[in-house]
């Protein structure tokens, strides 16, 4: 196997020596297990940055599949197999699969001194791999921070996102640096012990969101039932309809607005404080479904949290029982001077 210092330099610093003479980056011979939706996209990024990806893990349909299209030179191997002649060995099996598979290739000896060895779960450092790395291997947790839906568009998705990359020492993190830089993405440090809240924070950012855009379509469709104007589209349950894309400029409107400007872009009857408002939205979404308007309190709970909204509406959403508590908090909260935003919807 290769010494890893010297792949560091040569792919860290420079295409060229001091004198201009070209240096041919280090190239691996990587294997994956598995070939899902992270897998078969980081591979085939892999493959055109030049490195060479001999043999991939697929056991589903799908993944075969995924393995076919997106990485048709790859042969389909055993992880034993894949893991024993890799250079770069990536694992893409959920988080939940990730120990077993670990603890299963360090009992076989599968996986040779010198390999690198690269995880793709969100939750996990590199201390999960510690059962390889105590057969000389070189671990690193690599996370894509994307969602990956199969289709086409994750390869597309990739070239903008950041990954979270965790090392054991500074040659790791500049081979993971290297690493993801190439996949075309921005490699972003996370250290061992904040990895579970790095992933949390990412998980309530993006799956959550997808709940709430899901909710609102549903209580929009139902007020947008009935007869419509002349050639408006009829309202049904079908994806990418009328309600989603009445939705979808105010949605990502607000998206840009909240990476943009913070707390401050927060607007709409719960910042303003709109007491009646909310009340008669609470009462429309039990009406139409009790679940979605349990989610809309929670979150009108915690929105008016970040807006110190006026304390009768703490009084709302909290209920009789929580409602001097509600005052109280509020009252000390007020006491720090904060102008509210009053304008929105």
């Amino acid at each position: 196997m290769r010494d890893w210092n010297d792949f560091e330099r040569t792919r860290v610093t420079s295409d060229k020596d001091v004198c201009g003479t070209d240096l041919a980056p280090a190239r691996l011979t990587v294997g994956i297990v598995s070939a899902g939706r992270v897998g078969s996209v980081l591979g085939a990024a892999l493959e055109r940055a030049g490195h060479v990806v001999f043999g991939v893990s697929a056991i589903s349909d799908a993944s075969i599949r995924r393995a076919e299209t997106r990485l048709p030179d790859s042969r389909i191997l055993l992880a034993e197999e894949v893991a024993a002649r890799s250079e770069l060995l990536l694992l893409a099996v959920p988080d939940s699969e990730l120990a077993g598979l670990v603890a299963g290739l360090a009992a076989a000896r599968a996986v040779r001194p010198g390999t690198i060895v690269v995880h793709t779960s969100g939750a996990n450092g590199v201390g999960i791999l510690a059962p390889l790395t105590a057969l000389g291997t070189l671990p690193l947790a690599i996370h894509p921070a994307m969602t990956f839906t199969g289709h086409d568009e994750d390869a597309a998705r990739l070239a903008n996102a950041c990954f979270g990359v965790t090392a054991a020492d500074d040659i790791g993190y500049a081979i993971a640096q290297a690493l993801v830089i190439e996949m075309g993405g921005e490699p972003v440090r996370v250290s061992e012990e904040n990895r579970t809240l790095y992933h949390a924070a990412l998980a309530h950012g993006s799956n959550h969101l997808v709940t709430l855009v899901v909710d609102a379509v549903e209580a929009l469709r139902a007020a947008l039932a009935g007869p419509g104007l002349l050639g408006q589209q009829v309202i049904d349950d079908q994806p990418n309809g009328l309600a989603e894309r009445m939705l979808a400029p105010l949605a990502s409107a607000a998206l840009d607005n909240a990476l943009r400007r913070g707390p401050a872009a927060l607007t709409g009857p719960v910042a303003r404080g709109d007491v009646p408002a909310v009340a008669a939205h609470l009462t429309a979404l039990e009406s139409l479904d009790p679940r979605l308007a349990a989610g809309y309190r929670a979150l009108s709970l915690r929105s008016a949290e970040r807006a110190r909204s006026n304390p009768a509406l703490f009084d709302l959403l909290e209920g009789p029982r929580l409602g001097g508590q509600a005052r109280r908090r509020q009252r000390s909260v007020t006491t720090e001077g904060s102008e509210q935003p009053k304008e929105g919807n």
